[in-house]
């Protein structure tokens, strides 16, 4: 198998209030900038849409049943607590045809060890149709710590995810 020529990548910030225009996403952007720097460092191509919807179940699986099939990497931003509108774990889990529990669990254990507040996000990743996907929570510190990870593991899960194997006989 090969790699797309182009990486299609989806953020999708799921806010009610931001959608309403009360305050302005900055988690969005955040993530489209740190995904950005991600690529710079590859020699792949890349193209970013962002999005920006409520916090709404059938809205955001609508979304993904049509982004799955064009998107390598969809991420979300918000809506990953425990709060009545947190809904996007509960959305995306049950899309996943493979989860990818590690990098979430790694990210609540070392942020939580110093911020026990951490350990009360239910984020996950996994795959849904041709897509990677990540939900992190929508604070802007969150983004961070979480891109700091996800960015770390990201070329071999694009490889795995594309069937090539960099493992040799190490």
């Amino acid at each position: 198998m090969s790699l797309p020529p182009k990486f299609e990548v989806l953020v999708i910030t799921l806010s009610d209030r931001a959608h309403r225009g009360e305050y302005e996403d900055l988690s969005g952007p955040l993530v489209k900038k740190r995904i950005s720097d991600y690529f710079e460092t590859t020699e792949w191509s890349f193209n970013i849409n962002m999005t920006l919807i409520p916090d709404d179940s059938s809205m955001l699986k609508e979304l993904l049943e049509n982004a799955s099939s064009f998107y390598e990497i969809i991420i979300t931003t918000g809506g990953t607590g425990i709060g009545p509108r947190d809904i996007t774990v509960d959305t995306v889990k049950p899309m996943l045809s493979k989860e990818i529990p590690g990098i979430m669990e790694m990210i609540r254990v070392k942020y939580g060890m110093d911020k026990p507040n951490a350990l009360l996000s239910r984020s996950v990743a996994g795959i849904i149709g041709k897509s990677l996907i990540y939900t992190i929570p929508g604070s802007v510190r969150a983004v961070d710590e979480y891109m700091d990870e996800i960015v770390k593991t990201l070329t071999h899960t694009i490889m795995m995810q594309n069937g090539i194997d960099k493992h040799g006989n190490q």
